[in-house]
């Protein structure tokens, strides 16, 4: 389907042009294996296996109901029949899955490469590991096919829009395609993860794009512009939770869902006249001061020192702990201790957070 874009015409498939019947014909015959159980790799795995596909998980063993192994075991997947280690799942595997975290990859690469044989198929969620190969050494032989499905949203999101009908987006891309079947392939894989619709990229595109999202407005910057108008606010006077309903919370629970809904202008028009004012008039400001900062960030992803700061960090020995040092830092602070209060105060809030944990979206079955 071809879709305008802004003046730019892009072709989008959808489930009705890639019926979910279509795509399990093309699988059938096929074993998947989903390669690591922590971010994405439970929500495609359960999604593929509740739409009716041949799917084996390969997961480090480790003790612990906690553990990736463990929170496979709980989610149905049985050691010797669908759950192995990573090595036996790849040699079971027709299309191998990459979905092991990018700092473990290099690692990982090392296992299973030898069980990458012809006329397999190795599948990424993200560009980082084939891009980066030169720091990551992941470098299949050209008999194979190297394709990507890069949902949009975390695995939590990816499974609860499973679960609800909706979908989420993914872009695909195809790096090679030694067998000649490769898009067909990618494609039946994205429909069967829960795409709502796919768009084309490329490895390359799609790494970049995602560092620089992540790193910018979908986490980094978002995290920094709300903590300068908070403490801005803070410093003259304002509650924590004045400080905390004027910055995140209005955005989260009202206006962010009516940009969702039809857009920023249509968020602006439904708002007060006040208000669309001074967002009219502060906008460029904000973007002017932004600019430079995106095109550092931007030339940092390309020249690969993101990338090779995350292979450093995440090789570290004491990486859990440096991370759950920084996030708890985070969480300590003032503004999200007033975020916690502010959401215990939202009507249901208990009850809605108990049910939607990741734990309990990732074990749920769908009545066909």
């Amino acid at each position: 389907m071809d879709i305008n874009f802004g003046g730019v015409v892009e072709k989008i498939v959808t489930r009705k042009e890639f019926p979910l019947k279509k795509a399990q014909k093309v699988l059938k015959g096929k074993t998947i294996a989903v390669l690591g159980y922590g971010i994405q790799g439970p929500a495609q795995a359960l999604n593929m296996r509740d739409n009716g596909i041949n799917v084996i998980v390969g997961q480090r063993k480790s003790a612990g109901k906690n553990s990736s192994w463990g929170r496979a075991k709980q989610d149905g997947w049985v050691p010797g029949k669908t759950l192995f280690s990573l090595e036996e799942a790849a040699a079971k595997g027709d299309v191998i899955m990459m979905l092991t975290s990018d700092g473990s990859v290099s690692e990982v690469w090392k296992k299973v490469q030898k069980y990458v044989t012809p006329g397999k198929a190795l599948y990424f969620s993200h560009g980082f590991a084939y891009v980066y190969n030169k720091i990551t050494g992941v470098k299949p032989g050209k008999d194979v096919d190297v394709i990507m499905v890069a949902p949009k949203g975390s695995g939590t999101n990816v499974r609860r829009n499973f679960l609800n009908g909706a979908g989420i987006n993914s872009s695909f891309a195809v790096a090679q395609d030694a067998t000649g079947k490769a898009l067909e392939l990618t494609l039946a894989i994205g429909i069967a993860v829960g795409s709502g619709y796919l768009f084309p990229t490329t490895f390359e595109n799609e790494v970049t794009s995602d560092l620089v999202g992540e790193r910018g407005i979908l986490m980094g910057a978002l995290a920094g512009v709300m903590e300068a108008q908070y403490y801005t606010l803070r410093a003259n006077g304002h509650t924590p939770s004045e400080a905390f309903n004027e910055t995140c919370e209005e955005l989260t629970q009202s206006l962010a869902r009516l940009v969702d809904e039809n857009g920023m202008d249509w968020m602006y028009s439904n708002c007060s006249q006040t208000a669309q004012h001074g967002a009219l008039k502060w906008r460029p400001f904000f973007r002017k001061a932004t600019e430079p900062v995106f095109k550092k960030l931007y030339k940092s992803v390309k020249n690969m020192t993101e990338a090779k700061e995350v292979i450093r960090d995440t090789g570290r020995p004491d990486y859990k702990e440096f991370m759950a040092a920084k996030l708890q830092d985070m969480h300590d602070s003032e503004m999200w201790k007033a975020g916690a209060a502010v959401r215990s105060l939202r009507p249901h809030e208990g009850k809605k957070a108990g049910a939607d944990t990741a734990a309990g979206i990732r074990g749920r079955k769908i009545v066909k």
